[in-house]
């Protein structure tokens, strides 16, 4: 006989935590079902173990940088293996104390992959459970793969594992995994490469200040291959050899990468293909579900999606939890509720790091805004210099009209803080006068926006 639930939850990350919590302090009955360890991608396989990891070799490039300048530490180097242990602590006591957390509050929790086998009915490890509405918040997984040899190709998952950092490493993608873990891999003392299809790295960031960050892929050696596509990956012995073409037509040719370790770094997509979508009545396009403006299935109403699943926001832990809230209130009170995604900003951890918000130049220019810009290479400004840090940069962009904020670029020291202050303008509507106008603590990164708008 099924179990009867309000609601069952699957996933385990932020989106399925917010939905489930807030359901139940609803008083709704609710199930969570995964078949991971509990705690999902942010906490256990993303952000949280790839932020300690790079700020260790944030750290190190630091040292590195002040030598000759009042540091002295000429031997000073990354112990992966401590390193990696110092992860784990972060990560390995999160599934238990996630269990427990929900278990104490009284959510059921079902350890187990689920699939459709009814509108409102899933099979979870052969346990039947049945509810009036499903969410579906399971996060996303590596695109596969097809080329010839793909199964010699390990993901970032694996990456952030690996108890030993192999000498010679290839990533094979130009987003944010690629130019984050190339850069810690680097510092670390790997020989790396970077293997892109597209013209430039980071394709959704400004070309401008993407350029500027390329400097410091070059300081620290990192061999970036773009227009390149990787069409073949051979093992001989514990040898990997990567088959790049590049170029197009005659005009193209195909060269062999040694490596002794290679990355799928190229997207993700929603974690959707053990579902049996089409048993419950879910439809989906483009390898997502289908849902209308309040995170519902247009083909099963019983069912919603919110974060990675949902893919109608950027793919950050901040817009699975804004889409959590959106879906439990619209469970509980009825679909009054759309999300937002104006002004949600987005960080490259790399070093230093890339920071986003809002409109890119070549997006306010394609619909036509009058915007005034301000932008430049600011690496001898002394929020640069006091560091040593030889990239820094900027580019806003300001409407003519109504003085507000459209868009912010940055990139050098932090860039991953200051941008908040531009997100903190545009979900508000602060102008630039509003910014300009405040008194920021000196010397720090946001004292230079007074700067960057004049």
């Amino acid at each position: 006989m099924a179990k009867q639930y309000d609601l069952v939850v699957v996933g385990s990350g932020t989106a399925a935590s917010v939905v489930a919590n807030r359901c139940h302090a609803a008083r709704f009955r609710v199930a969570m079902a995964d078949y991971l360890p509990f705690g999902g991608t942010c906490a256990l396989r993303g952000c949280d173990p790839k932020k300690v990891l790079v700020s260790a070799a944030g750290a190190l490039d630091h040292v590195r940088r002040m030598q000759h300048k009042g540091i002295a530490v000429p031997a000073a180097s990354i112990d992966w293996g401590e390193l990696m242990a110092f992860k784990r602590s972060f990560t390995d006591p999160v599934p238990a104390a996630k269990e427990h957390g929900l278990a104490e509050t009284g959510i059921d929790l079902y350890r187990g992959s689920a699939e459709f086998i009814g509108s409102q009915s899933l099979s979870i490890s052969g346990e039947i459970v049945e509810a009036r509405f499903i969410v579906l918040a399971a996060g996303a997984i590596p695109q596969p793969l097809t080329l010839p040899g793909a199964e010699h190709v390990i993901d970032s998952t694996r990456f952030l594992e690996l108890d030993r950092l192999p000498k010679r490493i290839v990533f094979l993608g130009g987003g944010y995994i690629a130019a984050e873990f190339a850069h810690l891999a680097a510092r670390a003392g790997a020989k790396t490469t970077i293997v892109q299809r597209h013209d430039r790295l980071l394709p959704r960031f400004d070309a401008e200040v993407v350029g500027w960050l390329m400097k410091a892929f070059e300081q620290a050696g990192i061999d970036v291959r773009l227009n390149a596509t990787a069409t073949r990956i051979e093992r001989a012995g514990d040898e990997l050899s990567i088959t790049v073409s590049t170029g197009q037509g005659s005009a193209g040719k195909d060269e062999r990468i040694a490596a002794d370790l290679v990355v799928h770094a190229a997207g993700r997509v929603p974690d959707l293909g053990r579902l049996n979508l089409d048993a419950g009545g879910v439809a989906t396009e483009h390898g997502r579900i289908k849902l209308n403006d309040y995170l519902q299935s247009t083909s099963n109403a019983a069912v919603y999606a919110a974060g990675d699943f949902a893919g109608k926001g950027p793919p950050l832990t901040p817009v699975a939890s804004q889409d959590a809230k959106i879906v439990a209130d619209n469970i509980i009170g009825g679909n009054q509720h759309i999300p937002n995604y104006e002004g949600i900003p987005s960080v490259v951890f790399t070093i230093p790091p890339l920071a986003s918000v809002g409109l890119t130049e070549a997006a306010a220019r394609e619909r036509q805004l009058k915007f005034r810009m301000q932008h430049r290479d600011a690496h001898e400004w002394y929020t640069a210099r006091h560091v040593a840090e030889p990239v820094y940069g900027f580019k806003v962009l300001v409407d003519e009209a109504t003085d507000k904020i459209l868009g912010a670029h940055l990139v050098g020291p932090a860039a991953e803080e200051v941008i908040n202050v531009f997100a903190l303008a545009i979900r508000q509507g602060l102008t630039a006068h509003a910014l300009t106008s405040t008194i920021f603590a000196y010397p720090t990164g946001a004292s230079d926006l007074a700067y960057m708008l004049n």
